[in-house]
């Protein structure tokens, strides 16, 4: 079982979000020492990985679950499952802060 597959089952997405956080405030704080701040620097980019990848698979079963009033999948001009943005909220979530 890889780290990332460890980390998933450990965290939800709004517990990541909250030790992100907590994350980058102690390295805002500029009074962490240079090994800590790299470890911690580690663990922040595997929780935005996680977060990132809970956001996607979140998104695709939102996208899959679209559908007209007549209960059938809703399609496009093309013939293709119709899709709703998340970008938006995505933005909000793991907006510039996170890579700050």
């Amino acid at each position: 079982m890889e780290k990332n597959d460890k980390q998933e089952e450990r965290f939800s997405f709004e517990e990541a979000y909250v030790r992100l956080e907590t994350i980058l405030n102690e390295l805002n704080g500029g009074e962490t020492p240079l090994e800590k701040s790299l470890e911690l620097y580690e663990e922040a980019d595997s929780l935005i990985a996680l977060c990132s990848t809970k956001l996607n698979r979140a998104e695709h079963k939102i996208q899959t679950l679209i559908k007209n009033r007549s209960g059938e999948l809703a399609l496009n001009e093309e013939g293709k499952p119709e899709l709703k943005s998340l970008t938006s909220t995505t933005e909000k979530v793991l907006g510039s802060e996170l890579h700050t």
